[in-house]
């Protein structure tokens, strides 16, 4: 017989004597072959023993002690149970040592099953827009299709396993931090390369919409065995440096000379630009000339220094008179 408190993990319901166990902790008992029997409401008396020993166990063992991991303190508390608690006096029998009571008592009881029941916490977690499921203050990674998703977490003292339905997604090495991001490298290479591929069909569904022409361009690309992806990213560097219609006339241009590559689109778009530079260089000079021979002053008035500016200003000349006051003399 096991005493319990009436904590829902043990009792879910409870009216007076009738009362409604847990359903795993009627499977755990029934493994290990033990009753368990939660004690009555605000009768804390009823379990004094159990809550001095919890105090023992706080303030012998565990005040001040360090240890690396899970593995490291069961052993440690392995050990400080055969020794140094077992060495303890008996509260039933001060004469004697706990160590002594219990190797009388041990024949008495029954044998551990060979197979131990499963500890495992089973608990429905909500994957957000990241692909990570939070499990006791820690983030644990999980395939970016199963984000907005309620996935399930089935861990135990060492394992974190993470599934939706009976399909196994993703285990972990469990984590006692806080605040920490576990993580598998699989999961991240196949999120990176999943946002590579959007983001270069986003790229070319922006190119075929601005710029038709490309998709010519990409057709005759595959089947000189180009790279496709590199041919669409330079095409929006392109796009996004001289604009949608320039971009499709300067591929119509490098089509019609069978070179499918965005170099050969950006050598038309410079010598376009420089086309429409000494052009407009040809008309500026023209119409210098025609300025010129009408014998009309520049469009542009001089630019002169301040100095100079300054020596055309009028000066006004100031009142003399203020002089005269000088010559007064003051009456004291």
């Amino acid at each position: 017989m096991l005493l319990y408190d009436n904590l829902k993990s043990a009792v879910l319901e409870r009216q007076g004597d009738a009362i409604r166990f847990h359903p795993r902790l009627l499977q755990f008992a029934g493994h290990y072959r033990f009753e368990p029997r939660p004690v009555a409401i605000a009768r804390g008396n009823e379990k004094g023993r159990v809550e001095r020993a919890i105090g023992y166990v706080r303030l012998a063992f565990f005040a001040a002690r360090s240890f690396t991991d899970l593995d490291d303190l069961n052993a440690q508390a392995e050990d400080w149970c055969n020794g140094l608690a077992a060495e303890r006096r008996c509260p039933a029998d001060p004469d004697r040592r706990v160590g002594a009571v219990f190797a009388e008592e041990r024949p008495h009881l029954l044998p551990l099953p060979d197979n131990p029941a499963p500890m495992l916490e089973r608990v429905a977690v909500k994957v957000g827009k990241t692909p990570y499921a939070r499990f006791d203050l820690n983030d644990y990674s999980v395939p970016h299709t199963h984000v907005r998703r309620t996935l399930t977490v089935l861990a135990d003292t060492h394992e974190v396993r993470i599934t939706d339905g009976a399909q196994v997604l993703a285990c972990h090495r469990r984590s006692y931090d806080k605040g920490a991001q576990v993580e598998q490298e699989a999961h991240l290479q196949a999120l990176i390369a999943h946002k590579r591929a959007a983001r270069q069909h986003r790229a070319a569904d922006r190119l075929a919409q601005a710029a038709p022409a490309s998709q010519d361009l990409l057709l005759r690309a595959a089947e000189r065995g180009g790279n496709l992806g590199a041919i669409t990213t330079g095409l929006t560097r392109l796009l996004d440096r001289y604009g949608a219609a320039e971009v499709q006339v300067a591929i119509r241009e490098a089509l019609e000379r069978g070179v499918p590559h965005p170099n050969a689109v950006r050598l038309a778009l410079e010598r376009r630009r420089e086309a429409r530079s000494l052009e407009r260089r040809r008309e500026a000079r023209g119409l210098e000339r025609r300025r010129e021979a009408r014998g009309e002053p520049p469009p542009i008035a001089p630019s002169l220094p301040a100095r100079v500016q300054d020596r055309d200003t009028p000066v006004r000349p100031h009142a003399l008179n203020t002089y005269d006051q000088l010559k007064d003399t003051a009456d004291d």
